[in-house]
């Protein structure tokens, strides 16, 4: 028999969240099951008893999974079981990584896996909001060395209220959407997107989210205390060897440190300059020495670099490349640079080069989300592509990786709020990175901005990105906040924080912090920081182009869009989509019919606008309402007896009988002049109301002649 311990979190709202262990995964290292209403999440963590040789990081590795049962669903494809992650799922495992991994010790290198699953919902709350708990409740129930508990709130601004973990229909109504990571005492990571926003409202949002945080850090804490695992395993999984960490630093900092205030803006030449410290202090070593103290040194070296960096902004305010702590990169910016696109743009800060193309699309270029719990469409896609070329690597391109599905994510939600809601086309916006130096998603949403106006997309307003980094010492007692960071303040420093917005306001945020937390004094500062630097390539930005052109490019396609009843669907498609067809092959357009709400939306798409209005043509007629009285242009359609039968609207055919083709008295059609194919106008002079078959007149429309005059009248 099982004896699990449970624990109840109370949200400010009144819903519980219940947290159990030792009844499932009892072979993990540490494994919980949380619960709210209907979703269930089971986390689990194991961890390596020891670090492979030679590893100088942090391997931790966060899978986050949704099984399709959970919501009664069977996976699609012909395998009908789960496979690769979504993009969804790679996300939500991003946002768990990025608030643990700043808390495990430095010198701690064992393989950490935590892995997390959705096991049940019932499709209202959101899972996400409860996977970073889930994963922190796990580590602090196992004896794994960790610096937390952490914890991860969704926050949502509905109505002018905020709403903490809001569920999925709530969500469809907020203007601020943020997740937030934070331990007890600071916040980690925030991510999220807002309709243009103001500093001080996200900063409130966040004071909001950390609140909830505290509490379900509390009962994690209670948590380990009632399974006894205060105490976590010890570890060694660092060789030191303190007189070579002090040759190092005796022989290699002055020299890192001139380096450093050199202030070449050349990463290359910086690079090499740094590097062969390194390789010098390496060869002074005996050669059969040096294999084996090479970690070693690239390790202390690695400190010496560091130290040197942030000494050199910290008391001169120099940074790297000469720059001052707010000054941004030199910016230029090109549109229209490749003439087969609908729409391009260059935007190059410093060394960091983004080359982005946005493609307008149908209907039928729709992405179909067929997720667990998400089921739609997708009419505005962002994809971010960073080959190993950008920063000179001489290695094959793989796969899309994690980290380009994660900076595409966050560009998208920069941009997509500009995009009208009826917009017609389908976007689909691609930035390839030909240059990196730090800030490669800033870049792709300042140079998605250009080719969104390059390709006449209405965009409410341009939008601009910036990513802020910094350097602090003694707790964020001494810090200075960094605007548009190169590659190496990111890797050096302490926080990356990525800023998007219009003048008006935020429209997507992404905060990772690596250090132990961040005072909302540094935060504040950081935010009105980086929206003096937002502004001011938004003004290079549009230096280049000021608006949207007012046109779509000469190739793009041309998309009408008219509604019809919902009844007539079926008639415009007709049998096995033989009607719908047929318009297609005449005219050369693309047609897509959906059904929204009572009416039908009929998507017509050509690159010409002849075609546009030949296909327009032919539907209207097949969803006209036949009116008694009105005239019509028909076509003989056949040739019977006692008439013939004329087609006067697409797909409504009406009998002309032989007494209606004219005045004149005929015997027989053949009288007539009539042949199939004939192009007359008609009268619809009646509706049967039993059968609903229409009766027309030619000769209501000729002439009537003169009745004859009687032989016997004579004038007096």
């Amino acid at each position: 028999m099982t004896n699990p311990i449970v624990k109840e979190i109370q949200l400010s709202d009144g819903r519980i969240i219940t947290i159990e262990t030792g009844k499932l995964a009892k072979q993990a290292d540490g494994s919980v099951t949380v619960r709210m209403n209907n979703t269930v999440l089971l986390a689990t963590v194991c961890a390596a008893k020891d670090a492979t040789p030679g590893t100088d990081f942090m391997p931790l590795q966060v899978e986050y999974r949704e099984k399709f049962a959970s919501f009664g669903r069977f996976p699609g494809g012909f395998m009908k079981r789960e496979g690769k992650p979504s993009d969804y799922e790679i996300l939500v495992s991003r946002l768990v990584d990025r608030a643990l991994r700043p808390l495990f010790p430095d010198d701690y290198h064992a393989d950490v896996f935590v892995n997390i699953i959705l096991f049940s919902s019932d499709g209202e709350d959101m899972p996400d909001a409860l996977a970073g708990l889930a994963a922190s409740a796990a580590l602090a129930v196992s004896d794994i060395p960790f610096n937390g508990p952490i914890s991860e709130v969704r926050v949502a601004r509905i109505d002018g209220q905020f709403v903490i973990n809001p569920t999925f229909k709530q969500l469809e109504n907020s203007d601020i959407d943020i997740m937030v990571g934070a331990t007890i005492d600071n916040i980690l990571m925030v991510e999220g997107e807002m309709d243009e926003v103001s500093e001080a409202e996200m900063l409130e949002a966040i004071k909001f989210a950390h609140e909830e945080i505290k509490n379900q850090c509390r009962a994690q804490m209670e948590l380990t205390e009632l399974c006894g695992k205060t105490v976590k395993r010890e570890y060694c999984h660092e060789e030191n060897d303190e007189e070579l960490r002090k040759a190092v630093w005796d022989q290699c900092y002055q020299k890192a440190y001139e380096i450093a205030r050199s202030q070449n803006a050349n990463k290359h030449e910086r690079t090499e300059a740094f590097e062969a410290i390194q390789q010098e202090f390496l060869e002074s070593i005996p050669e059969e020495e040096r294999e084996e103290k090479a970690p070693l040194v690239a390790r202390y070296y690695h400190e010496v670099e560091k130290e040197a960096m942030r000494r050199c902004i910290l008391d001169e305010g120099k940074r790297l490349d000469g720059r001052t702590s707010t000054e941004i990169r030199p910016i230029w910016c090109e549109v229209d640079c490749l003439p087969g696109t609908h729409g391009s743009a260059i935007f190059t800060r410093g060394e960091t080069q983004s080359l982005t193309t946005v493609t307008l699309g149908t209907k039928l270029d729709e992405k179909i989300i067929d997720e667990v719990l998400v089921q739609g469409e997708d009419r505005f896609l962002l994809h971010y592509n960073f080959p190993p070329f950008a920063t000179g690597e001489a290695r094959p391109q793989r796969a899309t990786g994690r980290r380009e599905i994660g900076h595409g994510n966050l560009a998208l939600r920069a941009l997509k709020r500009m995009i009208p809601k009826d917009y017609p086309y389908v976007i689909r916006v691609v930035s390839d990175i030909l240059e990196s130096n730090g800030s490669s998603s800033m870049a792709t949403v300042c140079a998605g901005t250009l080719a969104l106006m390059d390709a006449g997309v209405k965009i409410k307003k341009p939008v601009s990105g910036i990513a802020m980094g910094l350097i602090s010492e003694n707790k964020g007692e001494n810090y200075v906040v960094l605007s548009d960071i190169l590659g190496d303040e990111d890797h050096l420093g302490d926080m990356d924080f990525k800023v998007c917005g219009t003048r008006d306001g935020i429209t997507a945020t992404q905060m990772d912090i690596k250090m132990e937390g961040l005072s909302y004094e540094i935060l504040e500062k950081a935010l009105a920081q980086a929206k003096i630097g937002r502004e001011f390539i938004l003004n290079k930005i549009l230096e280049t182009i000021s608006e949207p052109r007012p046109d779509l490019k000469p190739h793009a396609p041309r998309i009408e869009i008219i509604e019809i009843p919902k009844e007539f669907i079926g008639a415009v498609i007709g049998p096995a989509g033989k009607i719908i067809q047929g318009i297609q092959q005449e005219t050369g357009v693309t047609i897509a019919i959906d059904e929204v709400g009572n009416k039908g939306r009929v998507e017509i798409a050509a690159n010409n606008k002849e075609a546009i209005d030949a296909a327009l043509r032919r539907i209207r007629g097949i969803v006209a309402v036949p009116e008694v009285g009105e005239v019509y242009e028909a076509t003989v359609r056949s040739i019977m007896v006692y008439g013939a039968f004329c087609e006067f609207l697409p797909g409504k055919d009406g009998l002309l009988h032989i007494s209606e083709v004219s005045w004149d008295h005929l015997d027989k059609m053949e009288d007539s002049g009539l042949k199939e194919g004939d192009k007359i106008s008609v009268k619809l002079v009646d509706i049967d109301p039993k059968t609903g078959k229409f009766k027309l007149s030619r000769r209501a429309l000729l002439p009537r002649p003169p009745k004859p005059e009687h032989p016997k009248q004579k004038t007096k």
